[in-house]
């Protein structure tokens, strides 16, 4: 199997995850951090870790980064809703999923192929949050028709150009 970034996967070895969040996503991030450690998942936490304001784009950014550079194969970014840090992934070189359960965190990663899970702790409960994070974790890339798909979000964040005659 191979990651988001084209590293491959070594069999039977958990993911690394690279997780992050504003004030407004800390105590979902925390629990979810604990809760992949527990379950065996190396994690490295870039913050924040209190409730005093930050600004999301800042632990969307460096979630995304973290993946690309290889502290992880996959990272977790939590804000309010989960919407403005998926964008600052995105916008940074990952493919940021806002996910809101079980089946949107596996088709973020079966068809999109999606390096960050984005959840909103004002969305989401905490048990449906560890279903969602754990499917993302636990579930490969499909690749075939979906892989030129992918290569052509590529693309477009590359240049801002449409890639696709599909209209």
């Amino acid at each position: 199997m191979v990651d988001p970034v084209g590293r491959a996967i070594r069999a039977g070895v958990l993911p690394r995850f690279v997780a992050g969040a504003d004030h407004a996503g800390v105590r979902l991030k925390d629990s979810l951090v604990a809760h992949l450690r527990t379950a065996g998942y190396e994690v490295l936490d870039l913050g924040t870790h209190g409730e005093a304001s930050v600004d999301y784009p800042d632990y969307g950014v460096a979630v995304a980064h973290a993946v690309l550079d290889g502290s992880g194969e996959l990272g977790l970014a939590v804000c309010g809703s989960g919407i403005g840090i998926a964008m600052a992934a995105t916008r940074a070189g990952g493919r940021g999923a806002t996910v809101h359960d079980v089946t949107s965190a596996r088709l973020s990663r079966q068809h999109n192929d999606a390096n960050v899970i984005c959840l909103g702790e004002r969305l989401i409960g905490l048990q449906v949050a560890v279903d969602a994070v754990m499917t993302f974790a636990t579930t490969a890339f499909d690749g075939g028709r979906h892989a030129h798909r992918v290569a052509l979000i590529e693309a477009i964040s590359s240049t801002g150009l449409r890639t696709s005659n599909n209209d």
